[in-house]
């Protein structure tokens, strides 16, 4: 799956850092963290030579030659692999209510042709605080108008604590209702909102407006597939009431009903 999105994205355009808007200079991934690779002369030439495979339109191709392919003095260019430690994200987030758009926690982005749409986003959940007022806190159910591939690095994931192990993954297609499993919106409905640290925690997700096929061996072969998924919203039950209103709601209504002398009538 990371395979096709990162195809899209080199056929559409590159990876690069998302842009700041209002938050300004500093934020999210910054790039003096971003390593690239320096020259690193290597004096070989052992008897076995050496293998050079290389990929060309999906198959490979290997050739032998005599010395190290890692013989270089210098190299000059800009278009070089690199690498990115997830640990030295900024992370920001909602400080006050609600639960902020997951784009918030973007570390590369490979736009399209058209404005806030990307072809592939990659984003992380890392370790960080919960502080939110009012406001439930995991990820809220939700369709998606992207496809979203997730996985998880290692620790637990806050919507997802128990099925949902490192190393593991899940793919919402577009448009598929999706959001945290029962226990987690339990727990999350009746906890006194405390400030909350998010600790030993690291996901991922790459989101794009493709949709993203699955192959018959991730399907039907691998032997890793949890096929009892769907039960994590089995015992999820309704809980809307036509007559609840909130405090200030009430109050707002004893207010206007004493104003209109008793009358049940309210204008709105």
């Amino acid at each position: 799956i990371v395979k096709q999105i990162c195809n899209k994205a080199k056929f559409n355009d590159h990876f690069r850092l998302p842009d700041l808007g209002p938050i300004g200079a500093n934020g999210l991934a910054s790039p003096r963290d971003f390593l690239t690779p320096v020259a690193c002369f290597e004096d070989r030439s052992p008897p076995s030579g050496y293998a050079v495979v290389s990929k060309f339109q999906g198959f490979l191709f290997a050739c032998t030659q005599t010395h190290s392919p890692f013989d270089v003095v210098g190299w000059h260019g800009n278009y070089v692999p690199y690498k990115y430690d997830l640990s030295k994200f900024m992370v920001i987030n909602a400080v006050a209510f609600d639960h902020a758009d997951p784009s918030i926690f973007t570390v590369l982005t490979c736009p399209s042709l058209k404005p806030g749409v990307a072809v592939a986003d990659f984003v992380i959940f890392p370790p960080r605080w919960s502080v939110q007022e009012h406001t439930f806190r995991p990820p809220y159910y939700h369709r998606n108008c992207m496809s979203e591939f997730m996985g998880l690095i290692y620790g637990r994931y806050e919507a997802k604590k128990k099925r949902f192990l490192p190393g593991g993954a899940s793919l919402h297609s577009m448009m598929t209702p999706h959001g945290p499993d029962a226990t987690t919106f339990a727990a999350a409905s009746t906890l006194p909102l405390e400030p909350e640290r998010l600790a030993n925690t690291m996901a991922f997700m790459f989101e794009s407006c493709f949709s993203v096929a699955l192959t018959e061996w991730s399907l039907t072969k691998c032997g890793t597939v949890d096929k009892e998924y769907h039960t994590a919203w089995s015992s999820l039950v309704s809980h809307f009431d036509p007559q609840w209103k909130s405090p200030s709601q009430d109050e707002s209504s004893r207010a206007s009903s004493t104003e209109t002398g008793g009358s049940s009538g309210i204008t709105r």
